[in-house]
């Protein structure tokens, strides 16, 4: 760490320098199987050929062009990001991260509505910024910064009675993570996801779906609310959108869209062309390589296998496509230390006491099978897993 970083990063003692993949490697030139991938950033694996060769071509023809002039790379993308997307989000905005995202549905759902109340969920996260905090349930994260946005309350995730309590005329938007990443890997039922959707269209209320961990194939469809057959009236994406490029996106209605005027909003790095064709290749990938229904088959498997898992200090296994949480009775810090330091596996925390795995959707079955054997081992004493049981090895 260099002595003039800003302290907000709780590090890992690593240096990585390079990735492949779903690896990486640090200074020393040892490698790692990385589960974390950049917070679900490379979800087409570190460095995918296509995306590289993508953005080195863009790089030779033009870097930035703001939104007031049109780019040929910026309308392709828009258009094809439209023709994935449900039928009736057909408005885009352009970002730069999942933070950004967010602050900008906040905004719009405030102008479309002329409503301020805004309700989000219990163990939800939503990035760090003051708008995008407010909306952010744990306090640890808020506390610090307060007073945040008046007029923001917190229902528990997955009570429909609760959201019918708490929604009414007066709300503009309500937000859901169809799986709470940060919040414990908690996938929301398409019961409960159907009922907000009936509660919105009832009081007029807009539906934000925080999809920037979830979306691009994740859960094991393009959307995780897909699995509940729901369309929000505005889309957060960001992570894996761009292949490792900083990128977002808000994708809405043409209602929504058309409470806008110029001058509402802004970006200047929004929608550049690098981070357009990084975005175009990505797209490529996920269509080529079916990744929807790698991370479908994959995290199938994987869910299956862990929740073999019997131990005293597990107490839930739960997870959607390649987006797993393993959930301990204790602090999971040391659990993860040793992952990374006995079998070069990284993983991240989604709180205190939940492991979370969110590898690239290109993770072979010998690597996932390598990411079995090292949790089996660290959870259950040296016991590995069963060699033998990896389809398609």
């Amino acid at each position: 760490m260099s002595q003039y970083e800003v302290p907000v990063y709780t590090k890992r003692g690593l240096r990585l320098v390079r990735g492949e993949g779903s690896r990486v490697w640090d200074e020393k030139g040892r490698t790692y199987i990385d589960c974390i991938s950049g917070h679900g950033v490379a979800l087409v694996g570190h460095n995918h050929p296509r995306v590289v060769q993508a953005i080195q071509q863009q790089a030779q023809r033009l870097l930035i062009c703001p939104g007031t002039f049109d780019n040929d790379v910026r309308d392709a993308y828009i258009e094809r990001l439209i023709g994935v997307t449900p039928k009736g989000l057909n408005r885009v905005f352009l970002t730069n991260s999942g933070t950004e995202s967010v602050e900008a549905a906040i905004k719009f759902a405030r102008v479309a509505t002329g409503r301020t109340k805004l309700i989000a969920m219990r163990q939800g996260f939503h990035g760090r910024t003051l708008g995008a905090l407010s909306l952010t349930w744990n306090p640890k994260y808020r506390r610090p910064f307060a007073p945040l946005l008046p007029d923001v309350f917190h229902i528990p995730f997955g009570d429909l009675e609760a959201a019918q309590s708490a929604i009414d005329e007066h709300t503009a938007a309500v937000i859901i993570e169809p799986v709470q990443g940060e919040g414990g890997v908690r996938p929301a039922t398409p019961e409960y996801l159907r009922g907000l959707r009936e509660i919105c269209n009832a009081t007029g209320t807009l539906l934000i779906a925080d999809e920037v961990q979830t979306g691009f194939g994740r859960t094991g469809t393009f959307l995780a609310v897909e699995h509940a057959g729901i369309t929000p009236d505005i889309l957060c994406l960001a992570k894996g959108i761009g292949g490792g490029i900083p990128m977002g996106a808000v994708i809405t209605t043409e209602r929504v869209a058309s409470a806008l005027r110029p001058g509402h909003h802004g970006t200047t790095f929004g929608g550049n062309p690098l981070a357009c064709a990084a975005g175009l290749a990505v797209l490529d990938i996920i269509e080529s390589e079916n990744l929807p229904a790698q991370a479908r088959e994959k995290g199938s498997w994987l869910l299956e296998v862990l929740q073999g898992l019997v131990h005293p200090r597990v107490r839930d296994i739960r997870g959607l496509g390649l987006m797993i949480g393993i959930e301990l009775r204790e602090r999971v810090t040391p659990y993860l230390r040793r992952l990374q330091e006995d079998y070069r596996v990284l993983a991240l925390p989604a709180g205190p006491t939940v492991i979370r795995l969110l590898p690239p959707l290109t993770i072979t079955w010998e690597e996932l099978h390598t990411v079995v054997d090292a949790l089996f081992r660290v959870l259950n004493a040296e016991t590995g897993f069963p060699p033998g049981r990896v389809p398609n090895a």
